[in-house]
């Protein structure tokens, strides 16, 4: 299969952390691009590009259509902060950095967090989602699933199922507006062709529910489910 994405060597590290930090990438900024090119169906990278500008708008309360000059001036912002933000903050880390930082930081990132981790998915499953739902059937993910979609728990009504997404509050400055990676749009869609239903993004805040919107998300979306049986 022919690629046609460009490759940007090392700084392409650079580029994604900063276009991912500052949210540059998402939906109220460039569209709902997988569920655009889906409904485009492109057979070439030129008539998605077409297709793109004439039917691609932000989303929000206020959508606006995006024009070429739209990503050029997202580029462009990209490129500010990286100068002005990024790099003075990573040289001042650089400079910073000991032996015992790095070291500190495998045993937190292995021991510490992994607990917290666990402790935050056990609350929100077991106090929070599985109280409200007390008709569904939590089951932890298998390694499998759980890395190639993303998903913590499969959440079962009868033969179908939804998908559990967990993550902390820290892990987004906004976290009702989460921007899905592309390989997590992948394999939340796979997960759906798989179970049926949809998979839910949950933020934990000290083990509680914060987007308590999604409460609802869910709840109608397992009326959908239902209907179909």
């Amino acid at each position: 299969m022919e690629k046609h994405s460009m490759s940007f060597g090392k700084k392409e590290r650079v580029l994604n952390y900063a276009c991912q930090t500052y949210q540059l990438s998402r939906p109220n900024k460039v569209g709902e691009v997988m569920a655009l090119i889906r409904e485009c169906q492109p057979s070439t990278l030129e008539e998605w590009r077409v297709w793109y500008f004439d039917n691609a708008f932000t989303k929000g309360k206020q959508p606006t259509k995006i024009s070429e000059t739209d990503l050029e001036e997202l580029g462009e912002r990209l490129y500010v902060k990286i100068k002005e933000v990024v790099m003075p903050e990573w040289i001042a880390a650089f400079n910073e950095l000991t032996k015992q930082d790095c070291i500190d930081y495998i045993y937190n990132l292995t021991i510490n967090r992994t607990y917290d981790g666990y402790e935050r998915e056990k609350s929100v499953v077991s106090d929070g989602l599985a109280k409200l739902f007390p008709k569904l059937i939590f089951e932890e993910s298998d390694p499998e699933l759980d890395h190639a979609g993303d998903v913590d728990y499969v959440a079962k009504v009868g033969e179908r199922a939804i998908g559990i997404q967990i993550k902390p509050v820290t892990s987004s400055a906004n976290f009702g507006g989460y921007s899905l990676s592309e390989r997590m749009q992948t394999g939340f869609s796979a997960f759906k062709e798989k179970y049926g239903g949809r998979v839910f993004v949950v933020y934990s805040l000290d083990g509680e529910i914060a987007n308590r919107e999604v409460i609802e998300d869910i709840r109608e979306e397992l009326h959908r489910l239902s209907e179909m049986s």
